[in-house]
């Protein structure tokens, strides 16, 4: 059983905006609409030049990554990093396969440098000039426990805190008729080893092998509708229940096991 606190935390999706706003629809207290225009700021952290290269899963890392370091009372790119995403950047991956497909199968090197999958930690290291170590993991639908996973483990093991984010975008057709992603959201966390004053939550987070452990939902319907538009939404259970400020009993789902997350 590892043992962390929570002592920073952001979000980007439909109607779900910076910290504040989000917190009462997070809350319950406000409906989520899953039709609402995503609030994304421009990436500050980035030259004009990388600003102009970067593409919408960048803008949407950015922006939590930056917003809860700060939350947490440290420097954007300070801290190291678990990068998490189940599809990276599908939108660059579209146009790569069509391009192949066409009579003139010539790739855009700009392009193809974004569709590596940790293109996005990349922007991140550049943008705040950091050389804090990133890990970029994608595991399909258990991209979420992964990623909470290791950086509970390395929060734990090093001693230090561990920002952690995650974030999927929309997938064109034909791949999103496979993999259904049909809005853009993104999370950020950072975790810091045993109890920390002022935390937003304490997690006590443990892999257990038993399997078949239902799905958590997110309890509002708004917020559920989003969960099942993109699959990094399993972040939103997490966030759901912090905001909701009740403890919490949590199994997510992992390869012959599954995440149990405790949260108080």
């Amino acid at each position: 059983m590892m043992r962390v606190s929570l002592i920073g935390s952001a979000v980007r999706a439909p109607g779900l905006g910076a910290w504040e706003q989000a917190l009462p629809v997070l809350a319950g207290e406000v409906a989520a609409d899953p039709e609402a225009a995503l609030d994304l700021p421009p990436p500050a952290l980035l030259s004009p030049n990388e600003r102009r290269r970067s593409g919408l899963p960048v803008r949407l890392a950015l922006a939590v990554c930056e917003e809860a370091s700060r939350m947490a009372g440290h420097q954007p790119g300070a801290l190291p990093g678990i990068f998490g995403s189940s599809n990276g950047d599908g939108a660059v991956v579209h146009h790569l396969l069509e391009t192949l497909a066409g009579p003139d199968p010539l790739l855009s090197p700009t392009r193809f440098h974004n569709s590596v999958h940790n293109a996005v930690a990349g922007y991140w290291s550049i943008a705040t000039g950091s050389s804090a170590p990133v890990t970029v993991l994608g595991c399909h639908d258990a991209t979420f426990a992964a990623a909470l996973l290791k950086a509970a483990c390395e929060c734990v093991a090093d001693g230090v805190p561990v920002l952690l984010c995650l974030y999927d975008a929309p997938m064109q057709l034909p791949l999103g008729a496979l993999r259904t992603t049909t809005i853009a959201l993104a999370a950020a966390f950072v975790l810091a080893p045993g109890a920390a004053p002022g935390a937003l939550a304490s997690l006590a987070i443990d892999f257990v092998a038993a399997a078949n452990v239902p799905e958590p939902v997110p309890m509002a319907p708004g917020l559920q509708a989003l969960w099942r538009q993109n699959p990094v939404g399993r972040a939103l259970v997490l966030l759901e229940a912090i905001a909701r400020r009740r403890p919490a009993t949590l199994a997510f789902p992992y390869n012959a096991g599954h995440l149990a997350v405790s949260l108080a």
